[in-house]
């Protein structure tokens, strides 16, 4: 025996949204459509609030879950005080972002203040942080990052290149050693080379000096430069001793 009436179905839907987009909708008369139209603008505080009440709500009913995202802040120490007054504020939101900052800074000055802290972040903000702490590349490691980048990079160098390449990135850096491998490879062009072989590095050892080297130049022949900070301040120091 058939049924009579309308056949019903029941299909739950899952849509992916952030609350940015959520804001912009909510904001244009536009609606959806602004989204597209590019002209999202200054979203006013009312409606911020006014949504963020709703997804609450739409949490306790079971309607939506939050799917935190990640907020990256390179070289953290950059920030000032009032950066990280306003980061302070934002981690204690409910809807707060994942925080992953980096720095290489030790004990330095918090800027817009007088203070220093351990890498120039308030102790307050350091307290809420979980610290993760790094070792020096070894050099195997240091040759398989120099390996993968010529991969990226797309240049052939030989083994005993790489070797030379990865003792350079041993007593220099890391990051001087990676600027090299573009260079390296356009020398290698140069003289119709397939591949970087080792006289290719010294090469472009030879012409382009890393950080240490040219410290070394400069204290060296710190005297034949025009300005010259460290000789003004030798000098006043003699004069202080007279």
């Amino acid at each position: 025996m058939l049924r009579a009436g309308e056949l019903q179905k029941r299909k739950e839907v899952v849509h992916t949204v952030s609350l940015h987009e959520i804001d912009v909708i909510n904001s244009r008369a536009q609606g959806f459509l602004a989204l597209f139209a590019g002209d999202t603008g200054e979203i006013k505080p009312e409606v911020r609030e006014q949504i963020d009440a709703k997804v609450a709500e739409w949490r306790e009913e079971g309607r939506a879950t939050i799917v935190p995202g990640v907020l990256f802040v390179d070289e953290v120490h950059m920030l000032d005080i009032e950066c990280f007054s306003w980061l302070n504020r934002a981690l204690e939101s409910d809807l707060s972002p994942v925080l992953i900052t980096a720095t290489n800074r030790g004990i330095a000055k918090i800027r817009g203040t007088q203070y220093k802290s351990p890498h120039g972040l308030p102790l307050d903000l350091l307290d809420r942080l979980m610290i993760i702490s790094t070792t020096p590349y070894s050099e195997d490691e240091m040759r398989k990052i120099l390996t993968i980048r010529c991969e990226e990079e797309d240049v052939e160098m030989e083994d005993d290149a790489l070797d030379l390449l990865t003792r350079i990135a041993m007593e220099a850096s890391m990051r001087y050693a990676i600027q090299m491998i573009t260079t390296s490879s356009l020398v290698a062009s140069k003289r119709k080379g397939s591949s970087v072989e080792i006289q290719d590095i010294k090469r472009v050892y030879g012409l382009f000096v890393d950080l240490k080297r040219s410290t070394q130049f400069l204290m060296e022949y710190q005297k034949d430069f025009m300005f010259n900070e460290l000789a003004e301040e030798s000098s006043s120091d003699e004069e202080d001793e007279d």
